[in-house]
């Protein structure tokens, strides 16, 4: 059906050309003024744009994504559905969304920013408006970080031109030279336009393995008195979280005025994973390879990794890092 309607589109496009000559000025203008708008609309639909087209949130799928693809982060769910929701649904927001994802690696951060992407961008993270830095690999020499600076805010006032909803990923800031994200500072705030650009409708997402200690211990903590993890609250890690993180000298993030400034909305803990979110990784992968999931299989990967503490073997070093690869030689 769509075929159809794009052959009949583009039918009435070339007969609309072909028939311009045999009017008047002021008739020829419209047909024109209508061809072209017709043009612009084909473009839209076969190419992607900053369009509703392209770009449209699905909180249903995005709450979906979260209850079944993110195990054992009931914090992180919890704070990613609420602040994501409530920004999309805003037709007016005055600041753009400013999201920092903390905790070990394996523990989903990356693949919750996959998730917000999939259910905003029709590409997903194959979109033309999604932004990705790394650290060690955008910003690798110490020496040049004036340099980046105003490379980093080239790029952004340059994307965000282009497409309002932009959203610009920033992963590895436990790696990435201090002062430098300060340069973005302007972009974050509260300000309706900069130089006739208006940042407020874009999303800012920063990943950090900062701060995961903290997070780890006070997993612990709950674990060694009997309690369940699900009991963890966001008031339980917030404070200290932003505070390591702040005071962190080896950090993207230390004593940067994004935190003194209060321009991040939210610090996200990604808990430490245990053995049976481990399960649940293994049987998700195999899903989403579609494979028939094999719970022998997936417990078989999940005994293969490291456990800390060495005796109770509670929480994985790496988390659901190497699952993938752990499927390879199972499968």
């Amino acid at each position: 059906m769509k075929v159809l309607h794009l052959y009949i589109s583009l039918h009435v496009l070339l007969t609309a050309s072909v028939l311009v000559y045999a009017f008047d000025p002021i008739t020829t203008t419209v047909v024109v003024g209508l061809g072209a708008t017709l043009g612009r609309t084909i473009y839209n639909y076969l190419h992607e744009s900053c369009h509703p087209n392209w770009i449209a949130f699905n909180a249903t799928g995005l709450k979906n994504d979260l209850e079944n693809k993110l195990f054992g982060q009931h914090i992180a769910s919890r704070i990613i559905l609420k602040a994501v929701n409530g920004f999309m649904s805003n037709n007016n927001p005055k600041k753009p969304l400013v999201l920092s994802l903390h905790g070990w690696t394996g523990t989903g951060k990356n693949f919750v920013s996959q998730l917000i992407a999939e259910n905003i961008y029709k590409k997903g993270m194959d979109s033309s408006f999604i932004h990705v830095f790394t650290s060690i690999l955008h910003f690798p020499h110490p020496s040049k970080i004036s340099v980046y600076k105003s490379q980093l805010q080239q790029w952004i006032k340059g994307n965000v031109t282009n497409c309002e909803r932009s959203m610009f990923i920033f992963d590895e800031m436990d790696k990435m030279h201090p002062g430098l994200i300060d340069s973005i500072k302007p972009y974050l705030d509260y300000y309706d336009k900069l130089d006739g650009v208006s940042y407020r409708k874009s999303i800012f997402v920063f990943l950090s393995n900062a701060g995961g200690d903290s997070i780890v211990q006070t997993a612990l903590d709950f674990w060694r008195a009997g309690r369940n993890r699900e009991e963890i609250e966001l008031k339980d890690l917030e404070t200290s979280l932003s505070l390591s993180v702040f005071n962190n000298k080896n950090s993207g993030f230390f004593h940067t005025s994004l935190i003194d400034r209060n321009l991040i909305d939210f610090f996200v803990p990604f808990l430490p994973l245990e053995y049976q979110h481990v399960v649940q990784c293994a049987m998700g992968a195999m899903k989403a390879r579609k494979i028939k999931p094999n719970t022998d299989v997936a417990d078989m990967v999940a005994r293969d990794l490291v456990y800390f503490p060495k005796s109770e073997r509670v929480f994985s070093v790496k988390g659901c890092k190497t699952i993938e690869s752990k499927l390879d030689y199972y499968t």
